[in-house]
């Protein structure tokens, strides 16, 4: 009996050390997993709510036994948000101002940060500080000027609006995306340019035939904030375009907006507007979606790469 009861308290002492040292990490795990999963609930809200809605009946959408699984799911909330967001033009719309846009500036900003990164000459030090303004000054604080020296070019209400500034590399975000580039360029061994250069590559090809292969992960960084943000743009396009993008679009949408396409009273249009927005939102999310899930493996190391945070 004596050697049961030492045994049982041997075990009893080894639970006691087991749980004094297992519990802290036990319950900090425990904690890790509740906060993410309710940080991820959060995120995810909208997009899940902009999902469901989407696909969700007019009749589900006044039953409140109907909250996240439609009764009657319908994909004619897209053909009426087609309509009402004239998707077949704005669509287009966006591609010709904002990705072309987007890739033009893409390509500029790699020429104007090398050049700032690698070679020396006067005026470097005033270049560096408006690429830095760039950054910090917002675009609505000089749209005044800019507007009114695009309105004496004639240039308002064509692409050039935004093709001119993206040549510069001072479009939307361009100073973020020479500092970008720059930094990594600045990163970069110099011997493997001076081997260029001995055998007899000049500054272009090094830039094409060196430095761009050796530069992926910037590239990609640069790539995918410039097309996301760009996509995403309203303020420029609304300023300078008439004919609206389909970001404008989205903004200028109201009750009207559906009598008038689809010819349905202002009783109707009350209860279909939700959905026929949302089924817009919806469609305007998925080409980044599947832009993001094709480049988000090299994302995801470029940023451990050059990096950036945030």
């Amino acid at each position: 009996m004596k050697l049961v009861d030492s045994l049982k308290k041997v075990d009893v002492e080894r639970c006691n050390v087991l749980v004094k040292k297992h519990a802290p990490g036990i319950f900090a795990n425990l904690f890790r997993y509740v906060f993410f999963l309710s940080l991820s609930y959060v995120l995810l809200y909208p997009f899940i709510y902009i999902l469901v809605n989407s696909f969700m009946g007019i009749t589900d959408s006044f039953d409140a036994t109907v909250t996240w699984v439609p009764k009657e799911p319908t994909l004619a909330h897209f053909a009426n948000a087609w309509k009402v967001f004239d998707m077949g033009k704005a669509f287009p719309r966006t591609v010709i101002y904002e990705i072309v846009t987007a890739l033009i500036q893409f390509i500029t900003c790699a020429v104007a940060a090398y050049g700032m990164a690698r070679f020396k000459f006067k005026g470097q030090a005033l270049l560096s500080g408006l690429m830095i303004l760039n950054i910090l000054v917002p675009a609505m604080m000089i749209i005044v000027p800019t507007y009114a020296q695009f309105s004496s070019m004639n240039l308002v209400g064509t692409p050039f609006v935004f093709y001119l500034p993206g040549l510069m590399g001072v479009g939307l975000k361009g100073g973020l995306y020479i500092y970008i580039y720059s930094q990594f360029f600045k990163g970069l061994p110099k011997e493997l340019e001076e081997a260029a250069w001995i055998d007899g590559a000049g500054p272009w090809k090094t830039f094409l035939t060196i430095v761009l292969p050796s530069s992926g992960s910037a590239m990609i960084t640069v790539l995918l904030f410039s097309i996301i943000w760009h996509w995403n743009d309203f303020f420029l396009a609304q300023m300078y375009m008439s004919e609206p993008t389909l970001p404008v679009a989205i903004k200028g949408f109201s009750q009207t907006s559906v009598v008038a396409a689809l010819g349905v009273t202002g009783d109707i249009a009350s209860r279909m507007e939700v959905q026929i927005l949302l089924s817009g939102c919806l469609v305007f999310l998925i080409p980044m979606i599947i832009f993001y899930i094709f480049i988000q493996r090299k994302f995801v190391a470029s940023i451990a790469t050059s990096g950036i945070v945030g």
